[in-house]
């Protein structure tokens, strides 16, 4: 494997929850912390309801352009659980009952459990490879380069560990922050330069509002330490200079 090779991802988020504000979305959060750091590097995050022309519309134009597609959310046992059928549609594969995913659930729940709305997550692509919930037990699954995961947070979190030896990434993305009692008007100039000077290096700055002070931290992003550190020194050199005040945050 040829961990100087790039590899992206793009992150969909499934369901009208989001969208209408009664569900705050942390998964693209924990998705992308965890990709960063197998080296996978997040390119887009798309928020779309849960409507199958939208959701096959999207993920036909997002699985061409990333080495992979993460979606969450739609793949319970209600009527508007829609993803599973989704990606069946856009891959042109059948959608039907997955052996091994129906005896996982039918192991979980107890006799007379197993009602017909809970076969509805045993539903899937044809041949889809399951990424094991060691919560909940409703399986995720995935086909190809889209992985699909459910929508509640702490269940998505606890099924990454059993996908990390199935995702190839490159080196992991190291991350430095710098915090600053500042304004970005005032070190915008001196930042451009830092970054004009080291162009595959990634450097945002991002205003904050701490115990009633306001502030500026500076994320220095790459795969390589030895580059950080160098920006880190040139950011360092102007801050001292213009005496703004390092933060602890």
């Amino acid at each position: 494997m040829d961990k100087k090779a790039k590899f992206n991802a793009s992150i969909l988020i499934i369901g009208n929850e989001i969208l209408s504000g009664r569900t705050q979305d942390t998964n693209t959060s924990t998705l992308a912390i965890w990709l960063n750091s197998i080296g996978v590097n997040v390119v887009e995050v798309r928020v779309i309801p849960d409507v199958e022309e939208t959701i096959v519309d999207t993920l036909n134009l997002l699985r061409s352009t990333n080495d992979y597609v993460f979606t969450t959310g739609g793949i319970g046992p209600t009527h508007d659980d829609i993803t599973a059928q989704s990606v069946s549609k856009a891959f042109g594969i059948k959608y039907e009952v997955h052996k091994e995913a129906f005896k996982i659930l039918e192991a979980y729940y107890q006799p007379g459990e197993f009602n017909e709305g809970r076969q509805k997550m045993a539903w899937m692509p044809e041949n889809a490879k399951l990424i094991l919930n060691p919560t909940s037990g409703a399986p995720g699954f995935n086909v190809e380069n889209v992985f699909s995961l459910p929508g509640v947070p702490s269940i998505l979190k606890s099924m990454l560990g059993g996908l990390t030896n199935r995702i190839v990434g490159g080196e992991p993305i190291k991350s430095l922050t710098i915090s600053l009692r500042t304004v970005e008007s005032e070190i915008a100039n001196s930042l451009t330069q830092v970054q004009n000077n080291n162009k595959d290096v990634e450097i945002g700055s991002y205003p904050f509002f701490h115990a009633g002070k306001l502030g500026v931290s500076i994320v220095i992003r790459s795969e390589d330490q030895n580059k950080i550190d160098n920006c880190n020194s040139q950011i360092l050199k102007f801050v001292n200079e213009k005496k703004i005040e390092v933060v602890d945050r």
